[in-house]
């Protein structure tokens, strides 16, 4: 029996975690988890965002492979339908909307949640007002301006976006203790949200880093303003900002803590359990908050492996790696279409190819918006365009452009560059573009998507 868990944490900075050397308490089991684990130094993300991010995690293959990343197309494998041919009971249980049903993530799972059905009461209310009222009218004009200005001024979290992270947890917990006497191996994939702003932790887990806590009306109105106005954040609002993020990456990591003890008490301590984040979080490092950049805080993720014996890897490896490995620890073989490289090799003999990463989103498939290359000492980024280039052993917080000054190593890395996007027209394909009803569009624009 091989069971495995795949927990995967939004927005979540790798060194925000006490296990790669943060000063403050905040990830407690995970540390402990990370202690007897093999844990990945280099590890990035190929895109700074969800949408774009999670079909490397799942299907390992690049964003702009196969049509793109607005859907799972017919052209990608996910991993869950790997395990299920090989005959695995497979679960999984989320609240981000861009990885629903709709968008195709269910397949091979054969137990999936992914909240679409279980709108607030407000969220139910405002379809009710878009169903039933004209969008021209004055009066569906004027209940849309209410809702912002309600959100905006008075700090007010007009319905829930996300499913919180105990909810999570119940659902998985309850899955794994129901499967705990099958006969066949077992994998589940658990997603967290809360760490995804807008920030609004329960008040004990802020006293664990403040005296007082923020209320969740001053939470909603900080995490506006750094969204519409980041220049005007102060440096007191910015502390309170953070104060609030490591406030809820400790109550997901009570919450990982509860899975994997419950894990471990009916499916057996030898499970397979593998911890990592689709991106980031940028505080205004580079000029913003929130995420969707391509500097070091959105893609630098952490990664976790629960597998036999424990190591600390500075190898670069990214998330397109994660499903070759789970792959690699079921028995399966790795299908045609991954991308990846399974990481099992490295642990048990040292072998490891790659020495870079490289990620693009947005755009179209062989010309994407974001581009960017990141090797141990090197960091290229094109941006729309615009080119930059950092020397991360002089530079490693990114601000010093040198882009004019090494024409060898430029052109070397846009030789790799353009191999990567070559790789990615290759599996060019044609779909529909994907409907999403309204509630989803709703919920989404609460976690500060536009549309």
């Amino acid at each position: 029996m091989t069971d495995i868990a795949l927990i995967t944490i939004d927005s979540l900075r790798y060194d925000h975690l006490g296990c790669y050397g943060y000063e403050r308490d905040t990830s407690s089991n995970i540390d402990q988890l990370a202690e007897n684990a093999h844990q990945f130094l280099n590890a990035f993300a190929h895109a700074g965002m969800t949408r774009a991010s999670f079909p490397t995690i799942l299907t390992s293959s690049y964003t702009n492979m196969y049509g793109g990343y607005d859907r799972i197309t017919e052209g990608r494998t996910l991993v869950s339908e790997v395990l299920t041919q090989a005959g695995y009971s497979t679960a999984g249980f989320h609240s981000n909307l861009f990885l629903c049903a709709d968008f195709g993530y269910q397949r091979g799972f054969d137990t999936f949640y992914d909240s679409k059905t279980d709108p607030s009461f407000v969220a139910k209310l405002r379809q009710f007002i878009k169903t039933n009222l004209n969008q021209d009218s004055i009066l569906y004009n004027f209940l849309q301006r209410l809702y912002d200005t309600t959100e905006k001024n008075a700090g007010l979290n007009v319905g829930s976006s996300y499913v919180k992270a105990d909810e999570i947890t119940d659902r998985s917990t309850e899955w794994v203790t129901k499967t705990e006497a099958d006969s066949s191996d077992r994998f589940l994939w658990t997603h967290y949200m809360d760490v995804h702003h807008p920030y609004v932790p329960p008040e004990e887990y802020q006293l664990e880093f403040r005296d007082t806590p923020i209320s969740d009306r001053r939470s909603i109105k900080l995490r506006r303003k750094m969204l519409e106005a980041p220049e005007e954040i102060t440096e007191n609002e910015q502390q309170d900002l953070i104060d609030l993020y490591d406030a809820e990456i400790r109550f997901t990591d009570h919450e990982i803590g509860r899975l994997i003890n419950t894990i471990e008490d009916s499916w057996g301590e030898d499970t397979i359990i593998l911890i990592t984040a689709d991106h980031g979080e940028e505080f205004y490092e580079h000029g913003q908050y929130s995420h969707n950049t391509i500097h070091d805080e959105g893609i630098h993720v952490p990664l976790i492996l629960s597998a036999d014996g424990s190591g600390v890897y500075d190898e670069m490896v990214g998330l397109i790696d994660v499903s070759p490995t789970i792959a690699d620890y079921a028995g399966c073989d790795s299908p045609d279409n991954f991308y990846g490289s399974s990481l099992k090799p490295l642990i048990e003999n040292g072998e490891w190819s790659r020495d870079h990463v490289i990620g693009d989103w947005g755009g179209s498939e062989g010309k994407p918006d974001r581009i960017f290359y990141r090797d141990k000492d090197w960091k290229y980024m094109n941006n729309q365009e615009d080119e930059k280039l950092y020397h991360l052993e002089t530079d490693p917080a990114e601000k010093d452009d040198i882009i004019s000054q090494d024409p060898a190593i430029l052109s070397e890395i846009r030789g790799k560059i353009e191999a990567h996007r070559k790789q990615v027209t290759e599996t060019s394909m044609d779909i529909d573009e994907v409907e999403m009803d309204d509630e989803v569009e709703d919920r989404l624009e609460k976690l500060g998507y536009k549309f």
